[in-house]
């Protein structure tokens, strides 16, 4: 999610590579070594993932439990529904644009 994407991997493929299987790009800066954060993604309860290792929990400082998990960590058991988080850059980008396009139209009338 967002994009509906929907790819079949094996047992044990973390949510980051199977998004890349899927043509996703989802963005890190360690290289999927659970360091930086980025790759945060939400997953709808009852998504089937391998259970959460201590490393990934402690990074996640309780987010787990509303159901983020770091896609790099983060592996699949079965069926798992998944949605990549949007870039706070990219988002805040985004709203200054709408924010101006809207501040011009109004100039227009």
């Amino acid at each position: 999610m967002p994009s509906g994407k929907t790819v079949k991997v094996r047992r044990g493929t973390t949510l980051l590579d199977a998004a890349r299987q899927a043509g996703l790009t989802i963005r890190t800066r360690c290289g999927g070594k659970a360091a930086c954060f980025m790759c945060k993604m939400s997953v709808s309860p009852g998504s089937e993932l391998l259970p959460i290792a201590d490393n990934e929990r402690h990074k996640l400082a309780g987010l787990d439990g509303e159901h983020i998990r770091l896609s790099c960590q983060a592996r699949v058991a079965g069926k798992v529904i998944a949605e990549i988080r949007p870039d706070p850059l990219r988002s805040a980008v985004e709203r200054l644009l709408a924010k101006q396009a809207e501040e011009q139209d109004d100039k227009l009338w």
